[in-house]
């Protein structure tokens, strides 16, 4: 709503807000005109002294006139700011906040800290803002220092300048100070994000959104909420993002507060926040002994409050407790805060069993979303049962009465919008709109089906039904928008690959995906582009922003220096040591690695240009690994090089893939020729393949698919003979896989042809390594002695081997690397002389069994006779009885001298059963072709 209000007139609505506190504090110093206001014996005024007794401890209090100054800070302005965060959020409170707006005047005038930066290739040097590192204490405590700023400042009203004109421009002073050195010191919004005692008041109030605030996950808007924004000289508006804290209240609230719901320091705000308020305005009574010490307002005329810190500090039932005020204050407020956290706790732990008992009706965050919305609408009702009631009782009952039913009848339709909120309803309506965002670029004709509306009028159940019922959405194109889901949501960070099965679950349900197909549409971003999926670089909504104000900046810098010089086209590169370019980078915290990522893709196609380069180099690589892996010195590693032969297929087929989608989108560009042809080249075989299985002659130009269908001049020549070294090195390359399966094996391969060099990258660990497969397999190459003549075998490598095997077994196999590791980790080898009893007739199945080397006889009881059909390696024995929880209704015995079978328990075969589904319906898709395959033979006898 209010977020959209131009930045150019919100910029001058700041500056009189600014000019009018400032004012306000100005007259804290010298103020001779309002006092008259107070006298008594003024004709009108509604602030003229009361000639009643005000008792203070059993005494009445000696009231003079006074500045209005304090009253009007405390009264007015102050509640004023809470109904603004309940009401409109904080998108309109951080956009006309002065202390937020003076904040900022370092970063106006250039003056912020820096770090400088020297790349120790190019030798170049940059400079980027200092900012608040997250896993600094300060990125880590922030909550609970502005949580005791809060404190600090509420104990610091009620002792020294409620009233305390003096002191109270003294605090109010410093605060400003210390947020223009917070904004010299840190980039950004440092100030409101990790030091204003204000913060966690706005986030109670206003999150997960204001009663009147916009939608920031739903909104078709770049520039969302209260986001760091900056308007040109043509008036339009762009983002100023540093990503100085992620996530980030100002691009999204609601985000930001589903990402905090469940952290501990969450709970303690909020709670505590109820307690200290309930503390705060309580101890007025408990200092005078009355409410009409508050209500009248006298507190806010007590001059000499700093004279009464060591007076007693409670008062009740007539009698002075000798506690001293500057005790009795932050005990008071200390204790009040405890009770309302404990209380909160407690409640939470009463949610806890209640979700035990029914699991199925809310979840858990749920849960205490609504206990911390329970909890906003009582202390915004009981907050103003006090603020500014002393100038609020001065107006006619009827305003009174209007003032309270507004209140009320606010709170309460805030409490109805902010109730039906939940996580799930969040994931939902954000994916729905980025779906609407990808329906959108494939520009289907769906007018027909809206009856006037366009798709930024459904609503997140008719996007869902409308792709189902568009004739133009086929099977690829639905492919290519749920890829374009992930894709963005991978770049903001909104998942990541372990978390996208889960988050994306209803989507795929909704457009009928199934987790097959997801896990293909994950590898083929990966391919596109491997950081997307790399577990150790972070991303955030808030870089993407971050990086796109930059580049927004640059463009523009580079039309108005195309537009001087009078040419066509600019080299961005010719730009990069200009002062404006380098004042650009400073501004945005952009490392050499962002701009060459910026400036790739600033010229029209340039950007698709270069993927589809970069995939190509990358089809290269692996056509040269699968070559590297038939070198006969490999041959009696068959196992583990089908392995690693399979993935590497599976991979080019996906590049081939990704790279027809990119000379779709390039269509008659004067580049895509030259890539066809190199594609056609390198891989016709695999090209071939994909061509006839997509309805790629309706999406690529005529002249591009001659190309493609058309076999090159120069025939292809493949070779398989390579120096030692140069295969060594195309090895490594597969280090650098995602798969841990690839990583493991390359590994294993590697140690059969050098194995010192093996040891070499065990000891050295430059690639990432996290998976406990491959973690396994470096242990085991270091435990290799270091001057070993013979190569390490198989069997060397025990957890290597069991999914090696997995993967080569009918039953499992093409199953995903994940599950395949989590199920070798639970299983064991066993060995068997020739002769030897596997399972007999009539034991009941306890375990599944995977023959991986020898061979065995199954003996079938059919009547009188005995049937005998020997099984091979790859084969599983028993799994229908397992699945079924049976009795084995055949004996299997060792054929071989050595016989090694692969056992995994009937209780880890039941887990994976009930934890992972795509597991479940893979086991019941083999089984459906394994009775289909049982029931043919058996109908051939």
């Amino acid at each position: 709503m209010l977020s959209q209000l131009p930045e150019r007139r919100m910029h001058w609505i700041r500056w009189i807000l600014t000019v009018g506190w400032l004012l306000i504090i100005a007259s804290l110093f010298y103020d001779p005109w309002t006092a008259k206001l107070t006298t008594p014996d003024h004709p009108w005024s509604p602030l003229r002294l009361s000639e009643s007794c005000i008792q203070v401890q059993g005494n009445c209090l000696s009231e003079q006139p006074y500045p209005l100054g304090t009253t009007l800070f405390w009264g007015a302005i102050v509640p004023a700011s809470i109904f603004i965060l309940l009401v409109f959020g904080h998108e309109l409170w951080r956009r006309i906040c002065p202390l937020s707006f003076l904040s900022q005047i370092p970063r106006s005038l250039g003056w912020q800290r820096q770090f400088r930066r020297e790349n120790k290739k190019t030798g170049m040097v940059r400079y980027e803002l200092a900012k608040v590192r997250s896993d600094s204490w300060l990125g880590r405590n922030y909550p609970y220092v502005q949580f005791s700023w809060l404190f600090i400042g509420l104990c610091g009203r009620i002792l020294f300048f409620n009233a305390d004109r003096l002191v109270l421009a003294g605090w109010l002073l410093s605060t400003v100070a210390a947020a223009i050195a917070v904004g010299y010191w840190y980039g950004g919004k440092s100030w409101c994000q990790y030091f204003c005692p204000m913060a966690p008041v706005q986030s109670i109030y206003s999150e997960p959104g204001g009663l009147l605030g916009s939608k920031a996950h739903t909104s078709e808007q770049l520039i969302t909420q209260s986001m760091c924004r900056t308007f040109l000289p043509d008036g339009q508006e762009q983002s100023a993002c540093v990503a100085c804290q992620n996530p980030c209240i100002d691009i999204d609230a609601e985000r930001n507060y589903w990402n905090s719901l469940s952290k501990p320091e969450t709970g303690f705000i909020r709670y505590g926040y109820v307690g200290l308020v309930i503390g705060y305005f309580g101890y007025y009574y408990l200092y005078a002994g009355n409410w009409n010490y508050y209500f009248s307002g006298a507190w806010l005329r007590q001059t000499d409050q700093l004279t009464s810190l060591f007076d007693p500090g409670i008062y009740l039932f007539g009698q002075a407790i000798n506690v001293p005020k500057i005790i009795a204050v932050p005990l008071i407020l200390g204790i009040c805060t405890a009770i309302a956290y404990g209380g909160g706790r407690w409640l939470e732990k009463r949610a806890k069993s209640y979700y035990r008992r029914h699991p199925k009706e809310l979840s858990l965050e749920t849960i205490r979303h609504r206990i911390f919305t329970l909890c906003t609408f009582g202390i915004f009702n009981f907050f103003f049962i006090f603020g500014g009631r002393p100038l609020i009782q001065l107006f006619p009952w009827a305003v009174q009465y209007l003032y309270d039913l507004g209140l009320v009848t606010l709170s309460t339709l805030w409490l109805y919008k902010t109730w039906r909120r939940s996580p799930d309803l969040y994931s939902r309506e954000n994916l729905a709109n980025r779906f609407r965002k990808q329906l959108e670029k494939l520009q289907l004709n769906v007018s027909q089906f809206l009856e006037g509306r366009t798709l930024n009028d459904l609503n997140t159940h008719e996007v869902y039904i409308l792709a189902k019922v568009l004739p133009g959405f086929t099977r690829e194109k639905r492919h290519q928008a749920y890829k374009g889901v992930v894709r963005e949501a991978l770049e903001e960070g909104y998942i990541n690959y372990s978390s996208s099965l889960e988050v994306l679950q209803q989507m795929r349900q909704e457009l009928g995906i199934t987790d097959d197909e997801h896990r293909i549409v994950l590898e083929e971003v990966g391919i596109e582009d491997p950081s997307l999926l790399n577990p150790d670089r972070q991303r955030s909504l808030e870089n993407q922003i971050r990086l796109s104000g930059y580049r927004k900046s640059l463009e523009r810098l580079l039309l108005l220096q195309s537009k001087q010089v009078a040419q066509g086209s600019l080299d961005p590169g010719s730009l990069q040591d200009s002062a404006t370019i380098r004042s650009l980078r400073r501004q945005y915290s952009i490392t050499s690695q962002d701009e060459e990522w910026i400036l790739s893709g600033l010229a029209g196609n340039a950007s698709s240009v270069k993927r589809a380069e970069f995939l190509l180099a990358q089809l290269s690589q692996l056509i040269d690994c699968y070559r590297v892996l038939n070198q006969p010195v490999l041959y009696d590693h068959k196992a583990v090089l089908t392995l690693l032969r399979e993935n590497i297929s599976h991979k080019k087929e996906l590049i081939v893939r990704s790279i027809l989608e990119t000379l779709g989108l390039l269509q008659s560009d004067p580049a895509a020729l030259g890539l066809a042809q190199r594609l056609q080249q390198a891989s016709p075989a695999i090209l071939g393949e994909v061509l006839d299985q997509g309805h790629w002659s309706d999406r690529l130009p005529a002249a591009i698919l001659q190309c493609l269908t058309q076999p090159g001049e120069m025939p292809v020549f493949c070779s398989l003979e390579f120096s030692a070294q140069a295969t060594l090195g195309h090895l490594e390359t597969l280090l650098l896989d995602q798969n841990p399966m690839i990583q493991a094996a390359a590994l294993y391969v590697i140690a059969q042809l050098d194995p010192e060099r093996s040891q070499a990258i065990a000891r050295d660990q430059r690639h990432p390594f996290n998976s406990p497969l491959v973690k396994a397999t470096l242990e085991q190459l270091l435990a290799l002695p270091s001057n070993a003549s013979a190569h390490p075998s198989l069997t060397d490598f025990p957890m290597l081997e069991r999914v090696v095997y997995l993967f080569n077994s009918d039953f499992f196999h093409r199953m995903q690397s994940e599950t395949l590791i989590a199920l070798a980790d639970r299983a064991e080898v066993r060995t068997y002389s020739k002769g030897d009893l596997i399972t007999e007739a009539g034991d009941t199945c306890r375990e599944l069994l995977l023959l991986i080397e020898g061979h065995a006889n199954v003996h079938y009881q059919t009547g009188a006779e005995v049937r005998i059909e020997q099984l091979h390696p790859g084969q599983t024995l028993d799994e229908l009885e397992v699945l079924a929880h049976s009795k084995s209704e055949n004996t299997i015995v060792a054929d071989s001298e050595r016989t090694r079978i692969l056992a995994i328990s009937v209780d880890a075969f039941d887990d994976f059963l009930d934890h992972d589904p795509d597991f479940a319906r893979r086991v019941l898709e083999l089984e459906s072709r394994q009775l289909q395959r049982f029931v043919r033979s058996m109908q051939s006898i």
